[in-house]
Protein backbone atom coordinates (compact mmCIF):
# COMPACT_ATOMS: atom_id res chain seq x y z
CA UNK A 1 0.00 0.00 0.00
CA UNK A 2 3.20 2.52 0.92
CA UNK A 3 4.48 1.40 -2.35
CA UNK A 4 1.60 2.59 -4.34
CA UNK A 5 0.91 5.93 -2.53
CA UNK A 6 4.83 6.42 -3.73
CA UNK A 7 3.81 5.92 -6.92
CA UNK A 8 0.51 8.07 -6.45
CA UNK A 9 3.03 11.40 -5.00
CA UNK A 10 5.58 11.28 -7.40
CA UNK A 11 2.98 11.25 -10.32
CA UNK A 12 3.52 7.34 -11.79
CA UNK A 13 1.31 4.66 -12.21
CA UNK A 14 2.21 2.40 -10.26
CA UNK A 15 4.92 -0.44 -11.01
CA UNK A 16 4.92 -3.24 -9.01
CA UNK A 17 6.92 -6.74 -9.31
CA UNK A 18 5.40 -9.68 -7.72
CA UNK A 19 7.77 -13.11 -7.22
CA UNK A 20 6.31 -15.87 -7.28
CA UNK A 21 8.55 -18.42 -5.36
CA UNK A 22 12.42 -17.52 -6.20
CA UNK A 23 14.45 -19.63 -4.50
CA UNK A 24 18.26 -18.47 -5.50
CA UNK A 25 19.51 -15.70 -3.45
CA UNK A 26 22.22 -14.52 -5.92
CA UNK A 27 18.84 -14.19 -8.56
CA UNK A 28 16.77 -12.82 -5.73
CA UNK A 29 19.71 -10.29 -5.17
CA UNK A 30 20.31 -9.70 -9.67
CA UNK A 31 16.41 -8.97 -9.86
CA UNK A 32 16.86 -6.65 -6.95
CA UNK A 33 19.13 -4.72 -8.81
CA UNK A 34 17.74 -4.64 -11.94
CA UNK A 35 13.89 -3.79 -10.07
CA UNK A 36 16.07 -0.75 -8.21
CA UNK A 37 17.58 0.40 -12.12
CA UNK A 38 14.05 0.08 -13.59
CA UNK A 39 12.18 2.42 -10.77
CA UNK A 40 9.63 0.17 -9.21
CA UNK A 41 7.99 1.18 -6.60
CA UNK A 42 7.85 -2.19 -4.32
CA UNK A 43 8.78 -5.74 -4.97
CA UNK A 44 6.13 -8.27 -3.30
CA UNK A 45 7.21 -11.51 -2.12
CA UNK A 46 5.65 -14.50 -0.28
CA UNK A 47 6.87 -14.88 3.74
CA UNK A 48 7.67 -18.65 2.74
CA UNK A 49 8.93 -20.83 -0.16
CA UNK A 50 11.04 -17.60 -0.74
CA UNK A 51 14.21 -16.57 -0.30
CA UNK A 52 14.41 -14.17 2.31
CA UNK A 53 16.53 -11.12 2.33
CA UNK A 54 19.81 -12.37 3.65
CA UNK A 55 23.58 -11.23 3.19
CA UNK A 56 24.02 -12.91 -0.34
CA UNK A 57 20.38 -11.08 -1.53
CA UNK A 58 22.24 -7.84 0.02
CA UNK A 59 25.43 -8.37 -1.63
CA UNK A 60 24.42 -9.41 -5.22
CA UNK A 61 21.45 -6.49 -5.33
CA UNK A 62 24.75 -3.92 -4.28
CA UNK A 63 22.24 -2.39 -2.17
CA UNK A 64 18.87 -2.27 -3.54
CA UNK A 65 17.49 -4.92 -1.66
CA UNK A 66 18.25 -1.84 1.00
CA UNK A 67 16.26 0.66 -0.74
CA UNK A 68 13.89 -0.85 -2.78
CA UNK A 69 10.83 -1.25 -0.66
CA UNK A 70 9.91 -5.49 -0.15
CA UNK A 71 6.52 -6.24 0.79
CA UNK A 72 6.05 -9.93 2.43
CA UNK A 73 2.99 -11.82 1.71
CA UNK A 74 1.59 -14.69 2.68
CA UNK A 75 -0.80 -15.62 -0.38
CA UNK A 76 0.53 -14.11 -3.46
CA UNK A 77 -2.66 -15.14 -5.30
CA UNK A 78 -4.73 -13.15 -2.95
CA UNK A 79 -2.76 -10.15 -3.33
CA UNK A 80 -3.42 -10.01 -6.96
CA UNK A 81 -6.81 -10.17 -6.65
CA UNK A 82 -6.20 -7.17 -3.85
CA UNK A 83 -4.18 -5.63 -6.23
CA UNK A 84 -6.49 -5.86 -9.24
CA UNK A 85 -9.62 -4.51 -6.70
CA UNK A 86 -7.44 -1.43 -6.97
CA UNK A 87 -7.51 -1.45 -10.51
CA UNK A 88 -3.61 -2.53 -10.91
CA UNK A 89 -3.13 -4.63 -14.01
CA UNK A 90 -1.47 -7.69 -13.38
CA UNK A 91 0.55 -9.49 -16.38
CA UNK A 92 2.34 -12.62 -15.83
CA UNK A 93 5.30 -13.79 -17.50
CA UNK A 94 5.58 -17.83 -18.10
CA UNK A 95 7.30 -19.65 -21.02
CA UNK A 96 3.48 -20.67 -22.44
CA UNK A 97 2.17 -16.86 -22.33
CA UNK A 98 -0.57 -15.93 -25.02
CA UNK A 99 1.18 -13.44 -26.36
CA UNK A 100 4.61 -11.93 -26.52
CA UNK A 101 5.89 -9.29 -23.78
CA UNK A 102 6.10 -6.57 -26.56
CA UNK A 103 2.68 -7.21 -27.54
CA UNK A 104 0.83 -6.02 -24.56
CA UNK A 105 0.31 -2.49 -22.99
CA UNK A 106 2.36 -1.75 -19.91
CA UNK A 107 1.61 1.67 -20.13
CA UNK A 108 -1.58 1.77 -16.92
CA UNK A 109 -1.01 0.84 -13.27
CA UNK A 110 0.83 -2.33 -13.79
CA UNK A 111 2.15 -5.40 -11.90
CA UNK A 112 4.32 -7.87 -13.02
CA UNK A 113 4.67 -11.67 -11.59
CA UNK A 114 7.93 -13.99 -12.03
CA UNK A 115 7.93 -17.09 -10.99
CA UNK A 116 10.67 -18.75 -9.35
CA UNK A 117 13.43 -20.76 -11.71
CA UNK A 118 12.17 -24.41 -11.72
CA UNK A 119 8.29 -24.11 -11.67
CA UNK A 120 7.70 -20.73 -13.25
CA UNK A 121 4.04 -19.41 -11.82
CA UNK A 122 1.98 -21.56 -9.92
CA UNK A 123 -1.23 -22.13 -10.94
CA UNK A 124 -3.39 -20.76 -8.35
CA UNK A 125 -1.15 -17.41 -9.21
CA UNK A 126 -0.80 -17.57 -13.20
CA UNK A 127 -5.25 -18.09 -13.50
CA UNK A 128 -5.42 -14.80 -11.31
CA UNK A 129 -3.29 -12.72 -13.49
CA UNK A 130 -4.93 -10.46 -16.09
CA UNK A 131 -2.49 -11.40 -19.20
CA UNK A 132 0.25 -14.34 -18.77
CA UNK A 133 2.93 -13.24 -21.57
CA UNK A 134 5.95 -14.62 -23.08
CA UNK A 135 9.50 -13.80 -24.41
CA UNK A 136 10.36 -15.29 -27.74
CA UNK A 137 13.02 -18.12 -27.35
CA UNK A 138 14.93 -19.20 -30.71
CA UNK A 139 17.27 -21.16 -29.43
CA UNK A 140 17.42 -25.02 -27.73
CA UNK A 141 17.08 -23.81 -24.55
CA UNK A 142 13.92 -23.20 -23.32
CA UNK A 143 14.00 -21.03 -20.51
CA UNK A 144 16.16 -17.70 -19.43
CA UNK A 145 17.06 -17.55 -15.67
CA UNK A 146 14.59 -15.60 -13.95
CA UNK A 147 16.64 -12.40 -13.62
CA UNK A 148 17.42 -12.13 -17.00
CA UNK A 149 13.65 -12.67 -18.43
CA UNK A 150 12.86 -9.70 -15.54
CA UNK A 151 15.20 -7.40 -16.84
CA UNK A 152 13.71 -7.56 -20.45
CA UNK A 153 10.40 -6.99 -18.89
CA UNK A 154 10.94 -4.22 -16.54
CA UNK A 155 12.78 -2.50 -19.47
CA UNK A 156 10.07 -3.10 -21.92
CA UNK A 157 7.92 -1.48 -19.21
CA UNK A 158 10.23 1.40 -19.11
CA UNK A 159 10.27 1.51 -23.10
CA UNK A 160 6.70 1.77 -23.35
CA UNK A 161 5.95 4.39 -20.69
CA UNK A 162 8.79 6.94 -22.20
CA UNK A 163 6.79 6.50 -25.54
CA UNK A 164 3.77 7.24 -23.68
CA UNK A 165 4.98 10.08 -21.89
CA UNK A 166 6.29 11.41 -25.20
CA UNK A 167 3.09 10.92 -26.75
CA UNK A 168 0.80 12.52 -24.18
CA UNK A 169 3.38 16.10 -24.15
CA UNK A 170 2.80 16.47 -28.26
Amino acid sequence: VQSLATATKIGEAPFLLILDGIEDPHIFGAILRTAEAAGIHGVIIRKRRQVQVNETVTKTSTGAAETVPIIRVVNIAETISALQAREIKVIGLEIDGKTYYNDASFVEPLAIVVGSEGYGLARLVKERCDEVVRLPMRGSINSLNASVATGIILYEVLRQRSLDRLETRR
